[in-house]
């Protein structure tokens, strides 16, 4: 069985690019398994040393869960098994180490949508991803 993991961070983008890959999912005879992961920015600064780590790991599991939302009720409303997961760390990398870990066949992502100017600028996760990793990245835009 494929095995695909789908970043998401609950942008009207990503949403859109859950939607489309669903639509995508009739074309296969048996349907993947599919992971959705939530990559949460770590607090940085004075914040670790003025806010306990269960405070801070409480935060991340919260705003982790608002971002899936979206995603996940596309997937209940289609009927689609997936598992979700949340991690703390820079997107990119975290989301390339995790597809390894759990020995995804393809990263499923949709694009920030900074516009042309701003991603070439700022980079983005998705272009960040498609340089990192080894495994195979479709963008759905």
């Amino acid at each position: 069985m494929l095995r695909f993991l789908v970043p998401v961070d609950g942008s009207d983008n990503s949403g859109s690019a859950i939607e489309k890959f669903i639509k995508l999912l009739g074309w296969y005879k048996e349907l993947p398994e599919i992971h959705l992961l939530n990559v949460q920015l770590p607090q940085r600064g004075n914040v670790p040393l003025l806010i306990d780590k269960e405070s801070i790991d409480i935060y991340h599991r919260e705003e982790g869960k608002k971002a899936l939302k979206a995603a996940r009720a596309s997937l209940d409303h289609n009927n689609i098994a997936y598992q979700h997961h949340i991690a703390v760390g820079s997107p990119a990398e975290t989301i390339t180490r995790y597809a390894m870990e759990i020995d995804c066949d393809q990263i499923v992502i949709g694009p920030r949508g900074l516009g042309i100017v701003k991603g070439i600028l700022l980079g983005s996760v998705a272009a960040q991803v498609m340089h990192l990793s080894t495994i195979p990245v479709l963008l759905i835009k």
